[in-house]
């Protein structure tokens, strides 16, 4: 408890020397985003700004400060949790509807007077952010400052970069030469008219050149700029990352290396007759204003976060074998669980130790691909819960348990989610298991046209539980990397607006993970990764379909079958019986058994 009360009375601090520097900048409020300058969703330690100054730990946050007030904006995924770490620090919870809302900006321009000034740090602000900025807070003559680093004033032992070493993503797995994915960018560079391309989005960076490293958590990606001519191809990234064999082999492929602090000079030293690739969402507004006069601007989407997002057939193949693989590593620790269920203390962190274990004797396996989440009774209602030495419960009694989990292989990455009862479960419990089953089920069945855009398809997964006045918080499904990160655009299966960037092509890995989640009794969500293939073409053009990718049972104990129909009964009985023919041949004794009987047909 003195431990907890000492961190809320340091955020205190912070926040009161955070105004001291903003009253001396005449700063009025202060945006601190959820970001770096690569715009990543999970962060290095040294851009964790918001967690810094608000003891808010979520992945997606946005705090505000003024001289009196201090907000964080959150959406519904975070906040019970946000409710609890903010509790005692003196700010408050702004609870917004998803996480691309741009309520903070109506704030600002509601609170903050004619005249007064907004300080953001350009360099983890999106050129999209910027412009939205300041198209609400202009027209009510608030200013915008984007050029200091206030953060810095008042974060004296902020971290420097990374300096894990970079690695080669090599054959069998990377199946396409950086020579070969650096002409496709190329010729995407001439079809739009450009002579220069920049990026900052690290997963991009880490496709293209078949790079990776360990730079952000769980996420095998390192932090480097990349600019791209064409000719050649520079990468910035801290001295020290790329070893003298790697460089070499980069300079075979005409790819140079330079410090990290010298990006913003590259882009400043482009010919005056040069014409650069940016996309708007995924580039810091302090390098764009790098950029020098009269070099020739044009946005579009980066043409690798299309591409890799499209997996070739020799990925698809890799990416089935690894679900094998992480599928037979479920099997043992099940069948572990199951056995030592009331024999053994297991708590919430015992799963997270001995799945991950489990995992770790799988061939290719690198780590985690996202912090396991291991809710019990009413933590399973928090979708983003994760258990800790000082806050976790143990596997006893009654409740439903909710395990989200995956991993980072070689060959692909995983995300699957499970809810497993423990002791009774009750009617409405069933119920609302059975609804959530059936939204996955209609989706995971669901033929569609191709370059359909990917919001469009997210009520089919809702329409049961809508049916029966029920809904989730978040998305039905995020794009999943090849041995990149977990969450990867630019297809979502959501509610926000269907763009052009978020049509569905053949060969895009997508969850599927409708939920419900009540709070301080239990939450439920079933999730399996997809992967869009041909379905048939017709006079109406060419269809596309979902071939289900994750293998792992699905606990039938937990299914009111009258609500099911023949269909959803046939697909769950279709879906076991592949389980069991492809997992049987990685798994023995006890995890077999456990497979076996966990996988008859209903």
């Amino acid at each position: 408890m003195d431990t907890l009360i000492n961190s809320k009375s340091l955020i205190k601090q912070r926040l009161a020397a955070l105004r001291s520097v903003m009253q001396a900048q005449n700063i009025a409020a202060l945006l601190v985003p959820s970001s770096d300058p690569h715009l990543s969703e999970y962060l290095p330690e040294r851009w964790q700004a918001r967690q810094w100054f608000s003891g808010f730990t979520g992945s997606v946050g946005t705090l505000i400060v003024t001289a009196n007030q201090a907000l964080l904006f959150a959406d519904s995924r975070y906040w019970a949790q946000a409710e609890k770490e903010l509790a005692g620090t003196g700010i408050e919870l702004f609870k917004i509807p998803t996480g691309g809302s741009t309520l903070h900006m109506d704030w600002l321009s509601e609170h903050v007077a004619a005249g007064e000034s907004v300080a953001v740090d350009r360099d983890v602000l999106s050129l999209t952010a910027h412009r939205s900025l300041l198209a609400v807070l202009s027209p009510r003559n608030i200013k915008l400052a984007t050029d200091l680093d206030l953060v810095g004033m008042v974060w004296p032992e902020r971290v420097g970069l990374p300096r894990a070493p970079v690695y080669e993503h090599a054959a069998p797995y990377a199946v396409q030469s950086r020579s070969t994915k650096l002409e496709a960018t190329r010729a995407a560079m001439r079809s739009a008219g450009a002579t220069h391309h920049f990026i900052s989005t690290l997963d991009d960076i880490s496709y293209l050149f078949n790079l990776r490293g360990s730079d952000v958590p769980y996420n095998p990606v390192f932090v480097a700029h990349a600019l791209i001519d064409l000719h050649s191809a520079t990468i910035f990234s801290a001295a020290g990352k790329i070893s003298t064999e790697l460089q070499a082999a980069l300079a075979a492929d005409g790819i140079k290396t330079a410090d990290y602090a010298q990006a913003k000079a590259a882009l400043a030293a482009l010919p005056a007759d040069a014409r650069l690739l940016l996309d708007p969402r995924r580039i810091s507004f302090g390098l764009k204003q790098a950029i020098a006069y009269p070099v020739k601007i044009i946005e579009q989407i980066n043409p690798t976060t299309l591409a890799k997002s499209r997996k070739t057939a020799e990925q698809s193949d890799f990416v089935r074998a690894t679900m094998e693989q992480d599928g037979a590593a479920l099997c043992e620790f099940y069948a572990w669980f199951e056995n030592a269920l009331g024999k053994e203390r297991i708590t919430e962190l015992t799963i997270d130790e001995k799945l991950s274990a489990q995992r770790a004797k799988r061939p290719g396996y690198i780590s985690p691909s996202f912090a396991t989440v291991a809710g019990f009774a009413a933590n399973g209602a928090l979708p983003h819960y994760r258990a800790t030495e000082a806050a976790h419960l143990e596997i006893q009694g009654e409740g439903l348990l909710l395990i989200d989990s995956g991993g980072q292989y070689l060959g692909g990455t995983t995300d699957i989610t499970r809810v497993w009862p423990i002791g009774s479960v009750t009617e409405e419990q069933k119920r609302d298991y059975t609804l959530v089953l059936k939204g996955m089920i209609a989706l995971s069945r669901t033929s569609f046209p191709r370059g359909t855009k990917s919001p469009m398809l997210d009520a089919i997964a809702r329409a049961p539980l809508w049916a029966e006045a029920r809904d989730y918080g978040h998305g039905t499904g995020h794009g999943v990397g090849y041995f990149l990160n977990v969450h990867e655009g630019p297809q979502s299966i959501s509610q926000s607006l269907p763009e052009p960037q978020t049509a569905m092509e053949p060969g895009m890995i997508t969850s599927i993970e409708p939920g419900i989640y009540r709070p301080g009794q239990w939450g439920i969500r079933i999730e399996n990764l997809v992967l869009n293939v041909p379905a048939s073409t017709t006079e109406f053009g060419e269809f596309l379909k979902f071939e289900t990718l994750t293998l792992c049972p699905i606990d039938t104990r937990c299914i009111e079958i009258s609500l099911l129909n023949v269909d959803e009964i046939r697909w769950l009985n279709e879906y076991h019986a592949q389980v069991l023919q492809r997992l049987s041949r990685h798994v023995q004794g006890a995890a077999l058994s456990w497979l076996q009987e966990r996988t008859k047909a209903i």
